[in-house]
């Protein structure tokens, strides 16, 4: 099985080091290719206006000037032409992707663009707590197991699979729960400064949530100690909605 992996934090990531190792528990056919910097909250966004740049680290690992969207088109349309991936990991981002979080992350955008192009892909995410070591271990420990079970489905056109651990060491980890997406009542900080030479600028501060969701929500299973699994569409179609309308112009 060929293994492609990417990320949103980036080609030094420690997230991404973990991610490898996970990898390389299921097969030798691993490739890297993930952002030369930092892409957090890039969301699915392509490069348009500038020129991608590729740099080979060693064999098997590329550095891309560009988002994590990027280096998936990248990687299936030019170095793994002719031989795609089986099978796309994003992450291990530090960090959750839970809820809303999914429309801004750089890691679920990875795997999105995966399951564009027809490919298996899962996005893989560690909550962690600020000021807090980030335990790799309960993420490395859990999801080859995890990997494995996934791979006995059939994924469909444009499903993906996000999976977040708690921020818990592995022998605390309570379980798996297949979840869905939740939502939180966000609260941004935008802040406001002035710099050195008197000109205002804007800064998007900490984003604070309230409570931590529904029941049968990613949110609520991580809050339990659960690792989420959750399925995720790209038809974005409102159904119930779809027929309202239907009605209203018919």
């Amino acid at each position: 099985m060929r293994i492609l992996l990417s990320n949103d934090d980036g080609i030094h990531a420690p997230g991404l080091k973990a991610l490898e190792k996970i990898a390389r528990e299921l097969s030798d056919d691993v490739w890297v290719i993930a952002p030369e910097m930092d892409q957090s909250g890039a969301s699915h966004s392509l490069t348009l206006r500038d020129p991608l740049r590729i740099r080979a680290i060693s064999e098997r690992r590329f550095a891309i000037s560009g988002t994590p969207t990027d280096c998936v088109m990248i990687a299936t349309k030019h170095l793994l032409k002719g031989n795609p991936p089986d099978l796309v990991l994003s992450g291990v981002n530090h960090g959750s992707n839970l809820a809303e979080d999914i429309t801004y992350s750089g890691t679920v955008a990875a795997a999105m663009e995966a399951a564009l192009l027809g490919i298996p892909a899962i996005a893989m995410s560690l909550v962690t707590t600020e000021n807090h070591p980030a335990k790799w271990a309960t993420a490395e420990q859990y999801a080859p197991d995890i990997i494995r079970r996934l791979l006995k489905i059939k994924f469909q056109d444009n499903i993906f699979i996000n999976i977040n651990f708690p921020d818990l060491i592995a022998s605390s980890v309570k379980g798996i729960a297949i979840t869905n997406q939740g939502q939180r009542r966000i609260e941004s900080n935008l802040e406001e400064h002035i710099d050195p030479r008197g000109r205002q600028y804007y800064w998007i501060g900490a984003i604070h949530y309230d409570g931590s969701g529904d029941e049968g929500t990613d949110l609520k299973a991580n809050s339990k100690g659960l690792i989420s699994v959750t399925p995720l569409s790209l038809d974005f179609t409102h159904r119930e909605t779809m027929k309202q309308l239907e009605k209203v112009f018919a």
